[in-house]
């Protein structure tokens, strides 16, 4: 017989899944107005310099001469920051108050020279194409800014992080740069009118509809505008709601896409058992994530996590449910029901494709939009 338990029960009995193992950590590093060091005049370097000076560094280059693409660079600067050229050989005290060294190495020697006097000076450094002297690695980058994406293989793929960077870039509109930055300039006004909760979220959710909608212009920068101020007068758009939600059999290669907007939309998930972690993972990395039900169906309308999703969606919480299989044959109509009688608002999603959905359609395709969503791209 299927029993459930206690939610802070469950919690202690079964941890839910959190972040995997990372091969780096992705730092987004500010240079604006610090001092970078770059060691040669090779077309490699430039390109390096280039990327650097584009941040707002100040790149300091040593090289007794230049190639080309170098010598252009530092004739005709870059989109932003400034270069400044020294005519010699790098040296121990070259990286006095650097905030980042990268070289163009011309051997294991040479690299490995340049390599321990950033480590003794303690600047992060990178020796182009020689992974062993890197404390840090360049990814391939989508540039959207402020909205920068970038995306690494860790040095051990760098063909495939290219072909990864050409796929998003093919899915983001350049247009997403001026959303972007008027959401750098609503920031503080949105925060200031919403307070914290579903209105704030419901406000950033709309912009993000119409941010992925098409190119920003004076209509679509008055709609947003419209959109916080209805936002900010509705008295209710700060209930709750309970979203039930199938996780099938197990891939979350067969969620639905409206699953999966329904699971980086929650505030909070309740789990049953049966459900897998690859599953979880799509949620948000904010939400909080609940077992409630020790095995599959267990979801009765007098239930434990029933209560709780009652009591959490009443605190203006967005709540999903999810259970294996389908809600609609789970005992979701039950549980709907027994939130409904509560004054909760609720609804239902079938959490994996029909089968006429999926027909022809190969398996690798099916994955591969599903993670596009989860990272925010438009399928």
């Amino acid at each position: 017989m299927n029993r459930s338990r206690k939610p802070f029960e469950a919690e202690r009995r079964r941890a839910p899944p959190r972040m995997g193992r990372l091969a780096c950590l992705p730092v987004f590093l500010p240079l604006e107005g610090r001092s970078v060091l770059v060691a040669d005049g090779s077309d490699a370097a430039a390109w390096k310099a280039e990327l650097l000076a584009a941040c707002g560094a100040e790149v300091h280059v040593f090289a007794e001469t230049c190639d080309a693409a170098m010598a252009t660079l530092i004739a005709e600067g870059a989109a932003a920051g400034s270069l400044v050229h020294h005519a010699k050989t790098w040296s121990p005290d070259s990286l006095a108050g650097m905030a980042l060294a990268i070289a163009d190495a011309e051997d294991e020697v040479d690299a490995r020279r340049f390599a321990d006097a950033a480590r003794v000076a303690g600047v992060p450094c990178n020796v182009i194409d020689r992974p062993e002297f890197c404390q840090f690695q360049f990814g391939s980058i989508v540039n959207r800014s402020p909205l920068v994406i970038g995306i690494s293989t860790n040095g051990a793929a760098p063909i495939l992080g290219q072909a990864i960077r050409q796929r998003i870039e093919t899915l983001l509109l350049p247009s997403l740069a001026d959303w972007a930055r008027l959401a750098t300039r609503l920031r503080g006004r949105v925060m200031a009118t919403l307070a914290p909760g579903a209105g704030r979220r419901a406000f950033w959710e709309g912009f993000v509809r119409r941010a992925f909608a098409g190119p920003l212009d004076t209509v679509a920068e008055a709609g947003i505008s419209s959109l916080l101020a209805r936002i900010a007068a509705a008295p209710d758009v700060t209930r709750g709601k309970v979203t039930l939600v199938g996780a099938g059999p197990g891939d979350a290669g067969h969620l639905t896409m409206n699953a999966i907007r329904a699971l980086q939309g929650a505030e909070v998930v309740l789990y049953d058992a049966g459900v897998s972690a690859e599953v979880l993972e799509l949620a948000r990395r904010e939400a909080k994530r609940m077992l409630v039900g020790a095995v599959t169906g267990s979801c009765a309308a007098d239930s434990d996590g029933t209560r709780l999703a009652a009591a959490l969606a009443g605190q203006g919480r967005q709540v999903v449910r999810l259970m294996p299989g389908d809600p609609r044959m789970a005992g979701g109509g039950n549980l709907a029901e027994a939130l409904r009688a509560l004054g909760i608002a609720v609804e239902v999603v079938a959490g994996i494709r029909e089968t006429s959905e999926v027909t022809g359609r190969d398996a690798g395709e099916i994955r591969t939009e599903t993670a596009h969503l989860a990272a925010g791209y438009p399928v």
